[in-house]
């Protein structure tokens, strides 16, 4: 498909999110609501887009990077004030231009696909997407003539009694031939209810000059659906929620409950995984074939192999090799690397550890700026005590090792391979290979020693 270019408005006020972070900028299944819009526009062949900012133009452009072209609106004055600040780049080109708004995150890229092809098939100067609503209350309709053709856009505040019983409405994207817009952007007025330049008057401007106006009514009319305050924002995310869930279940993953089942857009996830009620897998998180997430965990920028399972554990920015066993309730904090067949039990907290395979961490127990080898045995309450009031500091334990219950390893120190720790051990110094370190006091029972206690509280008092 040829080229065309793509105009997303994204200066509004976004008054009614009551926030300081502009509209555009909220997230929506794991991307901000302009990234849907930026990739939409992608995906109907548009290249890079060319995106109107206003109201936190300087957080938008830092957001977007080299992904779009910026036209600031510094006064906003209405949608086709906003479309204005295109003028100068559309002046030289012949082609099309879609136009869609930045808070409508659940348009399809195929839609605006059909509206260039309709423009093509049509010869049209502009094809307006529209879609039939039992309830038309707030949205612009559309007005036809005794043929059917397309007419005019009345916008909602300014319609007649009659006009306002018009079901079919006026979705606010479109596909325009560029010149002809440019044309009809020099034409239109502010002289209606709201006082501002409509974007829609330039569709009856083409109309009254001998252009061809034509339109594609959608089948599915959640697509359009924008986003002027969080409900709306919780309403969208919920159909795009099912959307990821759905295409993940026609993949070959089961999931149990897909309305309590979080997964945001980037995720991937192999074949016959199974994800119970409560997941939240987030950002750039991976999930191998053959896994089982048992319910309530997180799982964040996270990358777990396969025949993995999870019970309700936090894994973020750490890698999960195959075969290994997270949870229930363990904490994998960021640089985690778990190798295969690893077991991290019960109320374990890893940090910026390496675990090597077989290696087994069952519960109660601290691994922070650490590397361990492999199929060695990490007792119940150990801690790396890794930080000295002013830096962290790394521990090595060798594979093939034994660290008993209740064991402090005061960094930076080094075990070595086929080694024991006896229980209750405060380890400082280096444990070489084929030894057992003991480091604890002799048990010393004083006989009498609470009477005699007693007998002088006695006197005291």
């Amino acid at each position: 498909m040829r080229q065309v270019k793509a105009v997303i408005l994204a200066a509004g006020l976004g008054k009614r999110m009551r926030s300081a972070l502009p509209k555009v900028l909220h997230p929506l299944c794991g991307a901000p609501m302009i990234d849907w819009a930026v990739r939409t526009a992608a995906d109907a062949g548009s290249g890079t887009p060319y995106v109107v900012i206003g109201r936190g133009a300087d957080e938008v452009r830092a957001h977007l990077g080299d992904r779009a072209l910026f036209l600031e609106q510094t006064e906003q004055l209405g949608t086709g004030h906003a479309v204005m600040t295109a003028r100068e780049v559309l002046s030289d080109y012949p082609g099309h231009v879609y136009v869609l708004a930045g808070d409508t995150p659940l348009l399809r890229g195929e839609t605006l696909r059909a509206l260039y092809q309709k423009a093509r098939d049509t010869g049209a100067d502009a094809v307006a997407l529209t879609a039939a609503f039992d309830d038309p209350t707030g949205y612009g309709r559309i007005v036809r003539d005794e043929t059917g053709a397309f007419q005019s856009i009345v916008e909602d505040k300014d319609a007649s009694p009659d006009q306002k019983t018009i079901k079919e409405i006026n979705a606010s994207i479109y596909c325009f031939s560029a010149p002809r817009l440019l044309e009809a952007l020099d034409q239109i007025t502010n002289d209606n209810a709201q006082g501002e330049y409509y974007l829609t008057d330039t569709l009856a401007i083409i109309k009254g000059g001998g252009g061809l106006i034509e339109t594609l009514c959608l089948s599915d009319p959640e697509e359009i659906m924008g986003v002027n305050d969080r409900v709306q924002l919780s309403a969208a995310a919920r159909i795009m929620r099912r959307r990821i869930n759905e295409s993940h279940m026609r993949e070959g993953v089961t999931i149990i409950d897909p309305e309590s089942t979080y997964i945001d857009a980037g995720v991937g996830i192999g074949q016959d995984t199974v994800v119970y009620p409560g997941n939240y897998l987030e950002g750039a998180t991976t999930i191998g074939a053959s896994c089982v997430l048992y319910p309530g965990n997180r799982i964040v920028d996270s990358a777990i192999g396969d025949r993995v399972s999870v019970q309700s554990s936090v894994i973020e920015d750490s890698r999960v090799g195959e075969g290994a066993a997270i949870g229930p309730a363990a904490h994998l904090r960021p640089k985690s690397r778990i190798g295969a067949n690893v077991r991290i039990g019960n109320f374990v907290e890893t940090k910026k550890a390496e675990i090597g395979e077989g290696t087994k961490v069952s519960h109660l127990t601290y691994v922070g700026d650490a590397i361990i080898g492999e199929h060695t045995n990490i007792g119940c309450g150990v801690v790396f005590v890794n930080y000295d009031g002013e830096k962290k500091h790394l521990t090595e334990v060798g594979s093939h090792s034994f660290v008993g219950c209740n064991v402090n390893l005061v960094a930076p120190v080094k075990v070595a391979d086929n080694t024991y720790i006896a229980a209750g051990s405060t380890i400082t110094d280096e444990v070489e290979e084929g030894d057992l370190a003991i480091a604890r006091a002799r048990q010393v029972n004083k006989q009498g020693w609470v009477a005699r206690r007693k007998q002088n509280k006695g006197e005291n008092t």
